[in-house]
Order: C-alpha cells, then structure tokens, then sequence
C-alpha cells in the first residue's frame, strides 16, 4: 500500500495516471497497487476456479442466458474469497495514516468512475470489504461479455485501486474548467477525482 501523495514517485503502472495527478493537488487517501490484487487472487487460487468455471463459455458463440448465472457466481466467488492475514494486517495499518481507519470512505479504480463506498470503524473491515466489492465489478455480467468480445478471454489484468475520504464526487464542469482536465470530480469535502 501507499499514500496517493507517494504517487509521483512510483511507476503509473503501479499507481495509474489519475493518482499521480491527484498527488499533485495534494489529495489524502491509498493506493492499493495491482500487486496486492495479483496475491489476492493467487493466494484464493482464483485463477484457477474462474478458468473452470467459465470453462463451457465458447468466446467464439457466447450463450448470454449461460454466461449470466456465470458473472454472478464469479462476482459471489470475489466477494467470498479471504485474503490471507498478512496482506489484511497491510490493508488496516495503511488506513490509519491517510485518515481512511474511520469515516466515509469510497474506492475505485484509477480513470474509472464506478464506486463502492463504506463506512469505516477500526480496524477497517468495511474498507477491505468495499475494496472486494469493487473487485468483483470486474466480473459483472457486462464487462465479463465486453473482455469476451475484445479479446476473447474472461482473463484480466491487475490494476491499481484507490481508497478515497469522503464520498464519491459527481463531475464537476467548472472546476475541471478551471484544473484544465475533461473530468474533475467533486465530493462535498472538495476535489476527489481526475479521471
């Protein structure tokens, strides 16, 4: 884990171009990097269980009645799975300095606008639980049918998540106006996104 304000010292592969801009307006929150999702996922041997779930899934005739039942189970399988005690003990100790151990709080993925939101209380349960939420939108009917069509193949690649004070903010056109970006979203406690 590391603070959105360590951004511009890091790759934006590890942090996505948004957190690095966020950085530069000073924005508090955590950057969860792609290599805790990769554990998350080798440690719950999900790679392995997703292959041979959607194992009937022909990409070259996709059944949408059978793919449907499929994206849920594979969303409930997310959502389900343990991560293992040492990565959630790095997952709490990261709230407490970025002011994320108690309060409102959202995530999402860099340059995305899909949110899950919680409200935290220590440890942080509900944030390591919103995080896994917003994991398994990955696995959503939609963008499960989308990656089929792209490229053939349930696969996906880890990305980077943000954990962000506050609520979600709605775009906001005259401050993005004024930052001189396409997209500023805005939450009652100020700037929350630049996506």
């Amino acid at each position: 884990m590391l603070m959105i304000a360590d951004a511009a010292t890091r790759s934006a592969g590890d942090t996505g171009q948004e957190a690095q801009r966020l950085a530069a307006h000073g924005l508090r929150g955590v950057i969860v990097p792609p290599e805790f999702e990769e554990a998350f996922y080798r440690g719950g041997n999900l790679p392995e269980q997703l292959r041979r779930l959607f194992s009937p899934v022909n990409p070259a005739r996709i059944d949408e009645d059978a793919l449907e039942p499929l994206a849920e189970r594979a969303q409930a399988l997310i959502r389900t799975t343990y991560l293992l005690d040492d990565a959630v003990q790095a997952f709490y100790r990261a709230l407490a300095p970025a002011g994320l151990d108690s309060g409102e709080l959202h995530t999402r993925r860099p340059g995305t606008l899909t949110t899950e939101t919680a409200t935290v209380t220590p440890p942080g349960t509900a944030a390591l639980h919103a995080v896994k939420r917003l994991w398994a939108q990955d696995w959503a009917f939609g963008a499960v049918l989308a990656r089929l069509d792209e490229s053939g193949s349930v696969a996906l690649e880890a990305r980077p998540t943000l954990l962000i004070p506050g609520p979600p903010g709605v775009p906001d056109a005259e401050r993005a106006a004024v930052l001189g970006v396409p997209v500023a979203l805005v939450s009652p406690l100020g700037l929350v996104g630049l996506p």
